[in-house]
């Protein structure tokens, strides 16, 4: 028997129609997911991303499929946003406007809570990996700020990713229950004053006295 050629043995890309079907699932399944309809069913999202439902379970199997890929392609869009924001925003704000958009992506999980805690209980996903993800974009923000001149730092020297990743989602879960949004922004607020670089003290004149009289 002849060798099988190269073109055999590389797996094949999945066509542009199909690329685009399963895009236009999974924004549609974000939609419903955040919209806080109850329930929200395959077929819904089937119709809403204008396929059949024989496409949808061609893409996703089964529910925890679809949520699984939902989770991976926002948290991957989560961590990337962190390119956006330091293109325009010195780090700490940007780092401040980032905590805002993870609790966005946070409270469009509510919906599919339920699914979400059986995949992470299949072990297919881990909170583990989520966190490396979410520091490794954090770790992004304390770079930009540590290749800064040193008087535009805006963040302090000793500050780890992974704590910060700690205490957003310790803030996160501390005001779902009760709090709120505005209780969770005002905890975000305190972290920031926490990691943030202190103002550099007024410097004295040649008589020693600090700023001026006059």
């Amino acid at each position: 028997m002849s060798e099988p050629s190269l073109r055999e043995t590389q797996p094949r890309r999945p066509r542009a129609d199909a690329e685009r079907n399963r895009a236009r699932l999974l924004d549609a399944a974000r939609v419903a997911f955040a919209s806080g309809r109850e329930p929200v069913t395959l077929e819904q999202i089937a119709r809403d991303s204008g396929v059949g439902i024989g496409t949808l379970y061609r893409h996703f199997p089964t529910r925890e499929a679809l949520v699984e890929a939902l989770y991976r392609k926002e948290l991957a869009d989560l961590c990337a946003s962190v390119d956006d924001l330091l293109a325009t925003l010195p780090p700490d704000r940007a780092l401040r406007a980032w905590m805002d958009r993870f609790a966005d992506y946070v409270a469009a999980k509510r919906e599919m809570a339920d699914t979400l805690r059986a995949v992470f209980a299949s072990g297919t996903v881990t909170v583990s990996h989520a966190r490396e993800e979410l520091a490794a974009a954090v770790s992004a923000v304390l770079a930009a700020d540590a290749d800064a001149d040193a008087d535009a730092r805006t963040l302090r020297d000793d500050v780890r990713p992974e704590d910060i990743v700690a205490l957003i989602v310790g803030s996160f879960t501390a005001t779902s229950l009760a709090g709120g949004r505005e209780q969770l922004e005002r905890m975000f607020d305190l972290l920031m004053d926490a990691v943030r670089r202190p103002a550099a003290p007024p410097a004295a004149d040649d008589s020693g006295r600090v700023g001026s009289s006059e």
